[in-house]
């Protein structure tokens, strides 16, 4: 979640977004370049945030802090305590807005990988455009 001044044309532009459909406020959410990454390794099992960093290679230690945060904050996943650990230990768990995001990127990174692996791109002809509306 970036921080932006109440009044910026940036700010206004995702109020009336967010408004407009969800979808927008759905993408603003998971977007980022580790995020999906992020709620795919929690699910996995990888709940510490050590675990992340060991499977996250490419990552800054402050970036993923501001990652969790941020995913924290739209309930995504939350933080809790591991009992019994000295330092007390902390782990993330998805919550149901997040564990229902996993089929959804799952879905997202198959398309991409659709693509990238050439699948042709074509234009639908005008009969299957109407169709598809």
């Amino acid at each position: 979640m970036i921080m932006r001044k109440k009044q910026s044309s940036n700010y206004l532009n995702e109020q009336l977004l967010a408004q407009v459909c969800e979808r927008n406020s759905a993408i603003s959410i998971v977007s980022g370049r580790w995020k999906s990454q992020i709620v795919f390794n929690i699910y996995m099992g990888n709940d510490r945030f050590h675990l992340l960093q060991q499977n996250l290679p490419g990552i800054s230690e402050m970036v993923l802090a501001r990652q969790l945060k941020e995913l924290e904050s739209h309930a995504i996943l939350v933080k809790r305590d591991i009992p019994d650990t000295v330092p007390v230990g902390k782990r993330y768990i998805l919550t149901n807005k997040g564990l229902d995001l996993v089929p959804i990127l799952d879905s997202l990174c198959n398309w991409g990988k659709l693509y990238a692996g050439g699948k042709e791109i074509t234009v639908p002809s005008d009969n299957q455009a109407e169709i598809l509306r």
